[in-house]
């Protein structure tokens, strides 16, 4: 299972996850988990980024801790995400992983879509602040069950058109809230084990590394550019994936 090419792929897999962590300050997951669950299985892939999750976006929001959104907004939709987060966890121990691979690989497409489709779409703090529960849930939900929430966390905290340093503040703490009820439904339903948490916490080390590459690319691209190379990038794997269900 780990021979030398699987991890050279499944690090250069958290390094690019790393680069986009660095450049955007959210995304890791969107790029890693796809990759590690084409390898290895979403089980693992979710296990894999539990640690890197946590503790890169624990950073984070300390960091940012300034620029966090006043009022009641960030917190609901952090509980929430948390809630949903337990129930899509669940969803993970007992549904077939085929099955929650292409969860993974429509939850991919999902997101390219509402970034191709909608780049305009806005929605205002009043609006947000009454949809942040539902949203919250249904995010943590497809957190849970695949390693994967940006179809909805992004791309709703994205049309709020938030400035970067409070969009990073909250969604750091969104991610947070939904690891650190994550961790322990794991644990529980016998997913997490104490050699996965050691492969868990060994990921962070080259998604750490190459963060700071991905804030310097920000700097140097166009964020368009970044965001067709991603956006491309993903939708192989997301193929990749597909084709491997079908095929098997």
């Amino acid at each position: 299972m780990f021979d030398f090419t699987t991890l050279a792929i499944a690090f250069l897999c958290l390094a690019a996850g790393g680069v986009l962590k660095g450049a955007t300050g959210a995304g890791a997951p969107v790029i890693a988990v796809p990759a590690l669950a084409m390898m290895f299985d979403v089980r693992f892939a979710v296990v894999v980024m539990m640690m890197p999750n946590l503790l890169t976006n624990i950073l984070q929001a300390w960091r940012f801790r300034g620029s966090q959104l006043a009022g009641s907004f960030v917190w609901l939709f952090a509980i929430a995400g948390a809630v949903g987060a337990v129930i899509g966890t669940m969803m993970l121990a007992v549904f077939p992983a085929d099955y929650l691979s292409l969860l993974v690989a429509f939850g991919v497409f999902a997101y390219i879509a509402s970034r191709l489709m909608r780049p305009d779409w806005m929605i205002g703090l009043d609006l947000a602040r009454r949809l942040s529960i539902p949203v919250g849930v249904v995010a943590g939900v497809l957190q849970g069950a695949s390693g994967v929430s940006a179809p909805v966390s992004l791309t709703f905290l994205n049309a709020m058109r938030l400035d970067r340093p409070i969009f990073i503040s909250t969604v750091s703490i969104f991610f947070v809230a939904m690891t650190l009820t994550q961790v322990p439904a794991l644990a529980v339903t016998g997913i997490m084990t104490w050699q996965g948490m050691a492969i868990s916490f060994a990921a962070m080390l080259p998604i750490l590394a190459f963060m700071p590459v991905g804030s310097a690319l920000a700097q140097r691209f166009s964020k368009e550019t970044f965001d067709r190379v991603i956006l491309a990038f993903l939708a192989a794997l997301a193929l990749k994936i597909i084709y491997d269900f079908t095929t098997r």
